[in-house]
């Protein structure tokens, strides 16, 4: 069939054109809208400013076409072979181009708004500019594509392969790029706002000027990354490799610089003010940024002796949430549940707020008062004389005052009018607990750990009240006064 065929058929409401050959035919301008074209082929035809919306054309070939202006909206073009092709403006938007191959296509300015290029070949691409607002890329392979001043924002890039690609001043704004490699990628100047980059891959990625506000990097790698002068506002990268990277000028503000690593990264100042307007800059004294930065986070950890039930579950929520509601409020703790232990960890912004927290988080339980007692006597046996000058004495006195006052300040009886009685007459509230706190240089206190932790009420035989000493009880001695101190000093270090 030759193309003034088709156009007959086409006129005489055939749309069934599956398997055709037309290689190299030129069909300016045409109307071929709404039909089926399974595996026809099309290689190097000449095909620009035509209709193909609604039509199929699974496993059809275009290599080498052009297609320039072309409208394949809501088009079906599953497996297709768009290789080499001229698709400058062209429109795809709500089109399925899965597992199509787009190598070398040149598609500037296309609209893919809303297409599904799962697994889609876009290998070498030039999409210049083009709108894939929303696009499903899952999967896809964009290597060494160029995607500059791109639109991206809203579009799903799991686990997308953009090694070396080209993505200065594109929108990925909201973009959902978890388990992407980005490895050697040039995103200068991109909008990375509110994007997902959950486990990605940068390493090596140019990031000058980049945008990452409110960004997720959880566990992301950026090694050997270039973030000089990016925003990173409000970013959540707990678990980030930022090993050999550059961070010098970083806008930093409400960034917890906790639970990253930095090892052999380079930063001479960081900007920690609201704006970006360096009103409030950290200078480094030194090359070693664990001055500033830490990859633990200040942790307050309570073990209760006992496994967490569901109604014990249900009791510790609401205890937690009637706690925050009141102005000395804490945040939900990682709960790790074991055959015969309940872990509750509580990850901070910050070391001052530790002695506070753990006063208040060990409220539901019955070792509370103990507990809350032995963090004051720790505050108040601090030997103030006694601390090397080096440090600074009159900042670590401030210091201990500081975090001795805020404890003081908080009202237990009001906070235990807020916990419902019935709660704490569970017993998973009455079983012994060990309360432990850990700075962010990995430096730990016991500030109480339960007689009774551990010991279980076995009745021995008479062959075995030999092992009864098994049972007795082990008294629990505070941290020394030595202990106390470089506990506390790790606390000064950021200052």
């Amino acid at each position: 069939m030759n193309a003034e065929e088709l156009l007959e058929q086409y006129a005489a409401d055939l749309r069934e054109f599956s398997g055709l050959n037309l290689s190299g035919v030129n069909l300016p301008g045409v109307n071929l809208s709404r039909s089926t074209f399974h595996q026809a082929n099309f290689a190097t035809s000449k095909i620009t400013n035509a209709d193909f919306s609604h039509s199929s054309f699974e496993y059809a070939k275009f290599h080498g076409a052009t297609l320039t202006l072309s409208d394949f909206s809501h088009t079906n073009l599953q497996h297709a072979d768009l290789s080499n092709t001229e698709l400058t403006r062209a429109d795809f938007s709500s089109g399925d181009l899965r597992s199509a191959n787009l190598s070398y296509a040149d598609l500037r300015d296309a609209k893919l708004r809303g297409s599904n290029l799962q697994r889609a070949n876009l290998s070498r691409a030039d999409l210049r500019y083009a709108k894939l607002i929303s696009a499903n890329l899952h999967g896809a392979n964009l290597t060494n594509s160029e995607l500059s001043s791109t639109d991206l924002s809203g579009a799903d890039l799991r686990y997308a392969e953009l090694r070396q690609a080209t993505l200065n001043r594109a929108n990925l704004q909201g973009a959902n790029l978890r388990g992407a490699n980005l490895r050697w990628a040039d995103l200068s100047g991109a909008n990375l706002r509110w994007a997902d980059l959950t486990g990605a891959k940068l390493s090596g990625a140019t990031l000058t000027g980049v945008d990452l506000s409110h960004a997720i990097l959880l566990n992301a790698t950026l090694v050997h990354v270039d973030l000089s002068r990016s925003n990173l506002a409000y970013v959540d990268w707990t678990g980030a490799d930022l090993s050999g990277s550059n961070l010098t000028g970083a806008k930093l503000y409400s960034v917890s610089p906790f639970g990253i690593k930095t090892a052999g990264a380079t930063c001479r100042w960081i900007d920690l003010s609201q704006n970006g307007d360096q009103s409030q800059i950290y200078q480094f004294i030194s090359e070693d940024l664990s001055e500033y930065f830490h990859e633990s986070p200040p942790i307050v950890e309570i073990v209760i002796d006992d496994r967490l039930s569901s109604d014990a579950h249900c009791a510790l929520a609401v205890a937690y949430q009637q706690l925050a509601r009141q102005k000395n409020g804490i945040t939900p703790p990682q709960i790790e549940i074991h055959k015969r232990r309940t872990i509750l960890r509580f990850a901070l912004d910050r070391d001052e707020d530790l002695f506070s927290t753990a006063f208040i988080a060990i409220l539901p339980f019955s070792d509370a008062k103990v507990t809350q007692d032995n963090l004051l006597s720790l505050l108040k046996s601090v030997p103030y004389q006694e601390i090397d000058d080096s440090i600074g004495l009159q900042a670590f006195h401030v210091l201990v005052a500081t975090l001795s006052d805020s404890i003081q300040k908080i009202d237990t009886s009001k906070l235990l009018q807020a916990i419902p009685i019935a709660i704490q007459k569970i017993r998973f509230f009455q079983t012994p607990t060990r309360l432990t706190l850990s700075n962010s240089f990995q430096r730990s206190l016991t500030i109480y750990d339960s007689p009774q932790f551990g010991k279980r009420r076995i009745k021995y035989a008479k062959a075995e009240e030999e092992f009864a000493f098994l049972n007795q009880p082990i008294e629990f001695v505070l941290p020394s006064q030595v202990e106390a101190i470089e506990f506390l000093q790790g606390f000064q270090a950021r200052r």
